[in-house]
């Protein structure tokens, strides 16, 4: 397993502008502006396209409910200051429905906020009613995703495609009052959709076996280029501002580049979707124990032969 990058407890729940205004979420808008195309995918589309807009809408989380799953974190957050928000969850969540073993919620819940059901733990949800809420939620974005990624689309600016649910962070602070930017000079701000894409990758350090590349070759190598494009999401954006990813009318606060970075990162998911779809779970080899022969000592250790034990 190739090591991409490490994941640490400032990653999970980086400097949060809670002041921010609803333009700067993916969820009050439609998506960011000028999406390049990109070669259709290959699977064929499951559903007509009246079901599918159906089940679009069946499952789509709406923006009040994005807030609830953020206010039970940051409940959470005030027990454990180590429980991340729901950017991380996000592309958390992105790669556990690419992985190639269908990883169980009791499982990856625990490593998420570090909470259990069965012994210690940093985190924990107030009560099982804040446990069973989150689940739900979570549950409805999990269906939301699986939905997007698994929909045919030419680009990514179609309604049907896979939207991460991020946060213009610096737009954020950038349209804050003088007295509150200066409070927060010094700190750490994310560049667009960094938090998201260090989920990802904390899921894949999190079960690398699930990550190794197949034995394909040309599998793995488009493999190993989608899990790059994630990774160069997790570098800061270290170039010039020149647009802002909600709105043409905004100040700037990322690069061109971010913005192809994003779109690449996003499409590696697609790709790592279908890869491992196409490749199924892991096979675990079965290896027959040696049979010992008639004249050997028995390997029940009764010092008999084993003819004369369990092979007779």
């Amino acid at each position: 397993m190739v090591h991409y990058v490490r994941i640490t407890a400032k990653h999970k729940s980086p400097v949060r502008c809670k002041t921010c205004r609803p333009e700067h979420r993916t969820r009050q808008n439609t998506g960011i502006p000028h999406f390049y195309q990109a070669p259709p995918m290959t699977q064929d589309p499951s559903q007509p396209a009246a079901d599918l807009t159906e089940a679009l809408a069946l499952h789509e989380m709406s923006p009040e409910e994005f807030d609830e799953i953020d206010a039970i974190l940051d409940e959470m957050r005030t027990r454990f200051d180590e429980t991340p928000q729901w950017e991380f969850c996000e592309g958390f969540m992105a790669a556990l429905v690419c992985c190639r073993r269908p990883i169980p919620a009791s499982e990856y819940i625990e490593v998420l906020l570090d909470v259990s059901e069965d012994g210690p733990s940093e985190g924990s949800f107030a009560d099982a009613a804040q446990r069973e809420r989150f689940l739900q939620l979570w549950d409805k974005r999990w269906h939301e995703v699986v939905t997007a990624l698994d929909t045919e689309i030419k680009a990514l600016d179609d309604e049907a495609a896979y939207q991460p649910e991020v946060m213009d962070v610096r737009g954020a602070i950038a349209a804050l009052p003088e007295e509150e930017r200066a409070a927060m000079a010094g700190d750490e701000v994310p560049a667009f959709a960094r938090v998201w894409a260090l989920g990802f990758m904390f899921a894949v350090e999190s079960w690398p076996e699930e990550w190794a590349a197949p034995r394909d070759k040309d599998a793995a190598k488009r493999l190993d280029a989608a899990l790059q494009a994630v990774v160069a999401l997790t570098e800061d954006d270290e170039g010039e501002p020149e647009m802002s990813p909600f709105s043409d009318d905004a100040p700037p606060t990322m690069s061109l580049a971010r913005l192809n970075t994003f779109v690449d990162a996003v499409w590696a998911v697609y790709d790592l979707r279908e890869i491992w779809r196409s490749i199924g779970p892991r096979v675990e080899t079965l290896r027959k124990q040696a049979t010992p022969g008639r004249n050997d000592l028995c390997s029940c250790g009764s010092g008999k032969k084993y003819k004369k034990c369990h092979g007779a």
